[in-house]
């Protein structure tokens, strides 16, 4: 009785503070839910994680809800929450018996345009991606919430803007340091980008800088990841010698200096001068650590271009190709690979890759596009019947690492570093299909389906008899069969 009158009580005072707010501002309330079953055999091709050191379910039910509550003051100023629930059903908030609760802040930010003129303030955690053209879905290099103050503003109407950020992406000790000695336990990123647009062409031009501090916790890992995926710092960010030689968990003893920048600079182009041809393209550099030991370093390039025609009621049809830098022979003379942090990057939500297929965990092989380099086409928006529309698309990837030293660092040091078919040498290729169909229930309420099948080739003598074996005695394949609901509101 205690604890229904508790949850009464504090019912009630959730209530009145929502209408206390609303009394002086108008609150708007949007968000999305998706709720399917996921059927995926041989997930990383051995049916195992990504390190072979645990099996994986075949069949799952993933649930997700998120709900933005939008505090309107006036037309110039609100403040903006955003919180999500995501598991699967039987573990956590989806358990029957003694579930155990798990909100998650994912957005929380103040957002105001500065008196008088077109100044855009955001301030807070907030979804930040670093420019990148539309075939491609989003950057390799960032793409997720960031803590970070942002500003927007137009420079030449309609023609030139401008948006300038900075963002504090790691405070491993926060207030105090634990020692009487300052630390660089941070990791800072400023941000620019200049959004260009005339008739028929478009162009984004930006840059960030990184400031890495020795003492920050690399191996922070989004505690939401129960897929695999490998989202690590450790494993994106620096050169393999850093990473497997950290003097403490987490921190780079390897490093001889307390802070090393990392620079990116790239630009997003797209073509709508031949339309209904359209073109894409993006070029990136980044580099790292350029000053520290030589096999600190990390610099690398990566490309894409594709192209898509959209004069057909029926189809949009689409062809891409990507390049990226991969590691040398040595790992003594640090990395060949273009560092990067948080990428959500692919073409034609192919099933290789994390690129905003409908339902997002389990829904992909995580293959890295850093360090390989592929083709593929698409069938876009195949749609022969009203509210029904399919999508097929296939890619063809091929390592651009010299098994030599992925082997090495895998041998000699650490086996997460590399993994396979997430990483794959000059000798290794993977293919992905899948085949992805909506039907729209009503207009916010849509019934999915997504198929995928991956297969591989893969090197013995790099990732050892073990894995490759299992891989073999699934025939190198993949499969995923996913179905549920997807609803926003």
């Amino acid at each position: 009785m205690r604890k229904l009158t508790s949850l009464a009580l504090a019912a009630v005072m959730v209530l009145g503070a929502i209408a206390a707010a609303h009394a002086a501002t108008e609150v708007k309330m949007t968000g999305d839910a998706r709720i399917y079953g996921n059927f995926f055999q041989n997930r990383n091709y051995t049916g195992w994680n990504k390190t072979g050191t645990k099996t994986s379910d075949t069949f799952e039910i993933w649930e997700r809800f998120r709900l933005r509550s939008d505090f309107i003051a006036n037309e110039a100023v609100k403040f903006r929450l955003g919180i999500k629930v995501e598991d699967v059903w039987g573990h956590g908030t989806f358990t029957a018996a003694n579930p155990s609760t798990a909100v998650q802040v994912y957005q929380a930010y103040l957002q105001f345009k500065w008196p008088g003129c077109a100044v855009e303030v955001t301030a807070g955690l907030q979804d930040v991606s670093l420019p990148q053209s539309g075939m491609f879905y989003n950057s390799p290099v960032w793409s997720d919430n960031m803590a970070a103050l942002v500003i927007k503003a137009p420079l030449i109407e309609n023609t030139l803007s401008v948006m300038a950020g900075f963002g504090r992406l790691i405070d491993s000790n926060r207030t105090y340091d634990n020692t009487t000695s300052q630390k660089s336990d941070e990791l800072d990123a400023y941000f620019l980008a200049l959004p260009i647009t005339v008739d028929g062409f478009k162009a984004t031009p930006w840059g960030m800088v990184a400031v890495a501090g020795r003492n920050a916790d690399y191996s922070w890992k989004d505690t939401t990841d129960t897929v695999d995926s490998g989202n690590s710092f450790a494993n994106t960010l620096v050169s393999a010698a850093s990473a497997l030689h950290m003097a403490n968990p987490g921190t780079m003893g390897y490093w001889k200096n307390d802070q090393n920048p990392y620079f990116w600079v790239g630009g997003a182009f797209e073509v709508s001068a031949l339309d209904p041809v359209k073109f894409y393209g993006d070029v990136i550099y980044g580099s790292g650590a350029m000053n520290d030991h030589k096999a600190a370093k990390r610099e690398g390039w990566m490309i894409d271009a594709g192209v898509e025609y959209t004069g057909l009621d029926v189809v949009t049809p689409q062809v891409f190709a990507f390049w990226s830098t991969g590691e040398d022979k040595s790992t003594r003379n640090g990395s060949e690979r273009m560092p990067y942090m948080r990428s959500k990057w692919g073409p034609g939500k192919s099933f290789l890759f994390d690129d905003g297929q409908d339902f997002g965990k389990g829904s992909n092989m995580y293959t890295d596009p850093v360090g390989n380099y592929g083709i593929g086409a698409s069938l876009n928006n195949v749609s022969f019947i009203e509210k029904l529309t399919h999508r097929l698309t296939f890619v063809y990837v091929h390592g651009n690492n010299s098994p030599r030293a992925i082997r090495e660092s895998r041998y000699f040091y650490n086996s997460s570093y590399f993994t396979m078919g997430h990483d794959l040498t000059t000798n290794e290729y993977l293919m992905g299909l899948n085949f992805d169909t909506k039907y729209m229930i009503y207009e916010n309420l849509a019934a999915v389906m997504e198929t995928g099948w991956a297969h591989g080739h893969f090197q013995q003598s790099v990732w050892g008899h073990r894995m490759v074996s299992q891989s073999e005695d699934n025939g190198n394949n993949a499969w995923k069969v996913a179905f549920g609901l997807t609803y926003k509101f």
